[in-house]
């Protein structure tokens, strides 16, 4: 079992992407992607594959406000599955002490084997008043047993270097930390990784408040990701907020199609803290679409089932309507 954290738009995703792309063809492995939106994303952004098992638990925090389902949705996977390796990804809000005490409680304790935590570090985060100040970033990276440094691409030779400095100082020190180019992390890292060795730290008392037990309605293990998709031209909108940031979701049509330039264009005039990730068909194909800290990347998609978007902002920030009308190529 191993636990890839890190904060929001660090490259969590992508890094797993490179791992699963040097998988050991005898191995079946299962990713657990957890989303702090509503509508989930991160699940559409994995191709289909027979020996690896995507599962998405989007709409809130895996160590609080999702425990009781994660809980129940890994007892199915590894009954149904039965995977050689497990990969979770919390949400980048997430913090990891409640999900570790779960792996380590007395529901897993003798199922599973929790391997070293792996934390991804934006270099450029550390310029961010905001994040250095926010709990989860510091805890994510001290419960770590590992540091993967990632957007060196976006990163300058001074962010980067700050970036080996502030790492070095955390204690005990990380087994190791690596540069990983283009979110490339060699799958050694991973195969050959010892046991987690995580710090007792404990899980905020914000985390704490949206654990307690004052849902009107239980979440659903199943969830809402394969629902059928909203009529043509009446996107459903879903928004969330919690731990200081609010999300909003939009999914379309499979039919509903967009103008790439148009909406390469309207993505970019976002706030530059947004952080954005959608699958979208598109004039040009279905796409996927991957913003950072204003970075934007566009890649092909096999995922034909709708189009989404999810946006997370700062609550000191106002959210935008987010209405991409003029984006979309009219059926006429």
């Amino acid at each position: 079992m191993h636990i890839i954290t890190g904060f929001l738009g660090s490259g969590k995703t992508t890094l797993i992407h490179s791992l699963i792309e040097q998988k050991p063809v005898d191995e079946k492995w299962a990713i657990l992607v957890n989303e702090f939106g509503q509508i989930g994303i991160d699940q559409a952004m994995f191709d289909a594959r027979d020996d690896v098992v995507i599962k998405g638990l989007p709409g809130g925090c895996l160590c609080c406000q999702l425990a009781f389902v994660l809980q129940a949705a890994l007892v199915n996977l590894l009954a149904r599955s039965k995977p050689d390796r497990v990969i979770i990804e919390p949400s980048g809000l997430g913090h990891p002490a409640g999900l570790l005490d779960l792996l380590r409680g007395e529901a897993f304790r003798d199922v599973v084997d929790v391997r070293d935590i792996i934390a991804t570090l934006d270099p450029r985060r550390l310029d961010d008043a905001r994040a250095l100040q926010h709990d989860t970033f510091r805890d994510q990276l001290d419960m770590a047993d590992a540091v993967a440094i990632t957007m060196l691409d976006h990163s300058t030779p001074e962010q980067l270097n700050a970036a080996h400095t502030f790492v070095a100082q955390r204690w005990p020190p990380r087994k190791w930390v690596q540069e990983a180019p283009q979110g490339k992390l060699p799958i050694t890292l991973l195969t050959q990784s010892g046991n987690a060795e995580a710090n007792d730290i404990s899980v905020p008392a914000h985390h704490q408040q949206l654990a307690a037990p004052s849902l009107a309605v239980a979440p659903s293990l199943e969830g809402s990701f394969f629902d059928f998709p909203p009529p043509p031209g009446k996107p459903q909108r879903e928004t969330g907020t919690a731990l200081g940031y609010t999300s909003t979701g939009l999914r379309w049509h499979p039919s509903d199609c967009f103008d790439l330039d148009r909406l390469a264009a309207y993505v970019g005039e976002l706030p530059r803290e947004a952080r954005i990730k959608g699958v979208f068909h598109t004039d040009s194909g279905w796409k996927r679409l991957n913003r950072a800290d204003g970075a934007l990347s566009i890649e092909s998609s096999a995922w034909r089932q709708d189009s989404r978007l999810e946006v997370i902002l700062p609550d000191t920030l106002a959210t935008p309507c987010l209405a991409l009308d003029a984006c979309m190529i009219s059926a006429g």
